[in-house]
């Protein structure tokens, strides 16, 4: 998978470009003392391993890097976002001036490795659910500031990508319905002010499954419900609305939903629970 095969592409490279400038404003400060041990005008090799299997992805969070750096480094990469790696696998040779390569190396990887953590852990969910016609989406629980690119991560490693925000669905939760005083009167609301927009409402009963049904809605969310209160919304629903399920999702319990099949379960521990790939980079001539 590329970036530009997403839909908001553009507003991913955005944040890209300015992420990247801001850890590097972060890292670097008034300038790299320990680089400048090194001659400024040496050049060298270098390659970067990963030391575990996993999924590679964040290729342009890294490229963005040593082009902010010095574009005059160059890359060979020889695994894509999206491929499987193994142990001890080289992902990418690098050729330029020395003092780039060390001061970019941290902040390269940093992105790197998070990124391919989170599409690493995204891909065991998938093939979890492989051949079932249940899908896992990812949540808000993201990376301050990495929203959009541990989406992209996401989408690598197989899952799907729910509402990028609070801006692009209405997504009709415990508080907003107590706020408005019910399920019908935020529903209404909704359709008032955006009603080009997706709703999603958050049940907590099947008496509140019932009410919403009856309701304008896109998707309801099944909030904690277990395995037997899943099987009878499905029941109840007899096909006529998304169901989602959330609260606390995790492989064991994916498990098993897949004899129950709501048609969406989403998972905030794809960007918040998540280990980074360990990866390293070294000089090899």
């Amino acid at each position: 998978m590329f970036i530009a095969d997403l839909p908001y592409a553009k507003t991913l490279r955005d944040h890209l470009v300015r992420s990247i400038r801001f850890a590097l404003e972060e890292d670097l400060g008034s300038g790299d003392i320990t680089a400048l041990l090194i001659p400024a005008q040496q050049t060298s090799q270098a390659q970067v391993i990963t030391r575990e299997p996993g999924v590679l992805c964040g290729r342009e969070w890294f490229e963005e890097v040593f082009r902010q750096i010095d574009p005059t480094v160059t890359l060979n990469w020889l695994k894509q976002d999206g491929d499987t790696l193994l142990a001890n696998d080289i992902l990418v040779e690098l050729r330029g001036n020395t003092r780039a390569i060390l001061t970019a190396e941290r902040s390269a990887l940093n992105f790197l490795q998070t990124l391919s953590g989170s599409a690493t852990l995204a891909r065991r969910y998938a093939m979890a659910v492989a051949g079932k016609a249940l899908v896992i989406l990812d949540t808000r629980k993201t990376l301050p500031g990495l929203r959009l690119a541990q989406k992209y991560a996401i989408a690598v490693g197989g899952c799907q990508n729910h509402r990028l925000g609070l801006y692009d669905m209405f997504l009709i939760k415990e508080n907003h319905i107590a706020g408005c005083g019910g399920i019908a009167n935020a529903v209404k609301r909704a359709q008032e002010i955006a009603p080009d927009k997706k709703i999603e409402v958050e049940v907590e009963s099947l008496e509140q499954l019932l009410e919403a049904l009856d309701l304008p809605v896109d998707v309801i969310m099944l909030d904690n419900f277990n395995v037997q209160q899943t099987a009878e919304a499905v029941k109840l629903t007899q096909g006529r609305i998304k169901l989602e399920a959330s609260g606390n999702m995790d492989l064991e319990r994916i498990a098993e939903l897949t004899g129950v099949l709501p048609d969406y379960v989403s998972v905030g521990k794809l960007t918040k629970d998540i280990s980074s790939l360990d990866l390293s980079l070294r000089l090899v001539g």
